[in-house]
């Protein structure tokens, strides 16, 4: 076997003390995100918290399995496991994306279309049932499992190799590498993934195109139409008031001839 460049990180580094440490930090850092999306919300359509964690665990449980994947797949070869770590890295955030956002809008089709209601990504019931959040989540690691498949016979195309010398070869330090590899760049680009997905797949949730009234359900539109007819129907009394009408009789007066008008609201 060829032995690890000097300049790399080495075996077992990603699991290692120092690496573990980094990556809770990560996962610290990058899920306060999603908490930070919460509180950017409008208060009219922000999520209550129940909601927002049936939402937000499912991205916890993808992401959970896309990092140790790519833990694993990093230590299989004699290359340097940061730099392999990144490659994979860097395709999760960029082909990756595509093939999620592709998986949720195929599911979401699939489901809508055989009215499995409560595995619509974001509806869980109401009340919010643990079954549909259970079933939505696996799902969602269905087509975790499905990206990182893809990304791995990606993987297996050569010339990474010498990507892998251009994005790292210039660090000396392998502390210094792992930082970069397990913190920096990570952090940056799942905190911007994190919000595209949790807006993805709460989106049905958040918007709803009519209102419940005594227990009907009415387009907004419409009941403008409605209001807007009744605004401009004829107003027979629109001259004078009725209690006009009162006093001029009283004192023996003509009433004024009423024309109909019309109240025209712009």
């Amino acid at each position: 076997a060829a032995p690890r460049p000097a300049h790399g990180c080495g075996s077992g580094a990603l699991l290692g003390r120092f690496g573990v440490l980094l990556q809770a930090l990560l996962a610290l850092c990058a899920f306060s995100t999603l908490m930070l999306k919460r509180f950017k919300e409008p208060k009219a359509e922000r999520r209550p918290w129940r909601i927002w964690f049936y939402d937000t665990s499912k991205q916890a449980i993808g992401a959970l399995f896309i990092h140790f994947a790519n833990v694993f797949l990093s230590d299989l070869t004699e290359e340097d496991p940061c730099s392999l770590y990144l490659i994979n890295f860097i395709l999760d955030a960029t082909l990756g994306m595509l093939l999620i956002w592709l998986g949720v809008k195929v599911v979401s089709w699939i489901v809508q279309h055989k009215k499995y209601t409560y595995l619509v990504f974001g509806e869980y019931g109401d009340p919010p049932q643990a079954a549909a959040w259970i079933g939505q989540c696996i799902l969602y690691l269905l087509i975790m499992v499905f990206e990182k498949t893809v990304i791995s016979l990606v993987l297996l195309i050569p010339g990474w190799t010498k990507l892998q010398q251009i994005l790292l070869g210039y660090i000396p330090n392998p502390q210094l590498e792992l930082v970069l590899v397990m913190f920096v760049v990570p952090f940056i680009v799942n905190a911007i993934m994190f919000w595209v997905v949790d807006s993805l797949i709460m989106r049905k949730y958040k918007q709803k195109d009519t209102l419940d009234i005594n227990g009907s359900t009415e387009a907004p539109r419409a009941r403008r139409t409605e209001e807007s007819q009744v605004l401009l129907s004829p107003d027979m009394d629109f001259d004078q008031s009725e209690s006009d009408q009162d006093i001029s009789g009283l004192w023996g007066t003509n009433q004024k001839m009423k024309q109909p008008s019309y109240q025209v609201v712009i």
